[in-house]
């Protein structure tokens, strides 16, 4: 039941980003951010991390919470969970604030989303930290593995941005956690998706479409005959970095002075649930990268629309 679930959810996830896709970026990226009561309100600048009660996410917030001037909120599905990441940070002198926030539920990023625009007018820096991963050695069958990996990795982070993306300040910036297997996954894939991927002319429908693809191909199984790699997890953010450079060309078309910048990146091998023991990073090093992009200093106009690790740009 869980299964049939997620693959509803993804195929509503799928069609309706078609029709949000359709109707055009400009009215999702300049709709009024706030009213003339909420000028008022706004008291700081604020910064928004994903999956922020354990790992990479929690040390990411904990380094904001140190260098970035405003506002730094935790995010979590679990509410006791996130209450308790944020306990243990304040327990150590750093002030953090938490939000209720679990990205594969569309009513959770709404409210979320007026929160912000209510409270800041929109948001400063938007860190999507959330993600998933089964086990090398999970027995779930490859085609419940795709589409649980997809939904959540490719079509929840992609709600967030759909959201999030026109709260997003003048001078703002948005990192999408990817990861090195993205790379390694896109080399795997055929020379047609391939070159689609790293094409200039690649557009979000299209993206979405080949994303729901793939997970229709893993269902019978025919997922390596149509070019793609065994590897949910890597497709998944193969999509997350192609969707942030995506991203970033169409706001420098449609918000060419706001000076926003949108990366992705790899945090690195980080010790954490999701990689295991054996990696051999700690979270803290993990959120370097990530930490980085999100206090790029006001005026930069680079790195935009790249892949990043270790704070330089990667070939993809």
């Amino acid at each position: 039941m869980f299964f049939r679930v997620c693959a509803l959810r993804l195929r509503t996830s799928a069609s309706s980003s078609l029709l949000c896709s359709s109707v055009g970026f400009q009215q999702f990226l300049s709709p009024p951010l706030h009213n003339t009561t909420t000028i008022t309100s706004m008291s700081s600048k604020v910064a928004v991390v994903t999956g922020g009660n354990k790992g990479i996410g929690k040390a990411i917030v904990q380094a904001l919470c140190k260098e970035f001037q405003g506002d730094v909120y935790l995010t979590a599905r679990d509410e006791g969970r996130g209450q308790e990441a944020k306990a243990s940070l304040s327990a150590a002198g750093l002030k953090v604030h938490f939000h209720q926030l679990d990205i594969n539920d569309a009513g959770s990023i709404t409210r979320a989303a007026d929160y912000f625009k209510d409270k800041y007018g929109g948001v400063d820096v938007l860190v999507n930290n959330a993600g998933i991963a089964f086990k090398v050695a999970d027995t779930a069958p490859f085609s419940q593995q795709a589409e649980v990996t997809l939904r959540t990795n490719y079509f929840a982070t992609r709600d967030m941005l759909t959201h999030f993306l026109p709260l997003v300040k003048a001078g703002g910036r948005v990192v999408n956690v990817s990861s090195f297997v993205s790379v390694r996954s896109l080399n795997m894939c055929s020379p047609e998706l391939q070159s689609r991927f790293r094409s200039d002319d690649i557009s979000e429908d299209e993206l979405t479409q080949l994303m729901t693809r793939f997970v229709d191909l893993a269902k019978d199984d025919r997922h390596k005959q149509g070019g793609w790699p065994e590897t949910a997890y890597g497709v998944s953010k193969i999509g997350v970095t192609t969707l942030s450079m995506i991203h970033a060309r169409r706001l420098t078309k449609e918000r060419p002075n706001d000076q926003i910048l949108v990366n992705a990146c790899c945090p690195g091998w980080v010790r954490t649930d999701m990689a295991g023991p054996k990696a051999p990073k700690s979270p803290e090093e993990g959120a370097v990268t990530p930490v980085y992009l999100a206090l790029l200093p006001a005026g930069a106009s680079q790195p935009h629309g790249k892949f990043v690790s270790d704070k330089t740009v990667q070939t993809w």
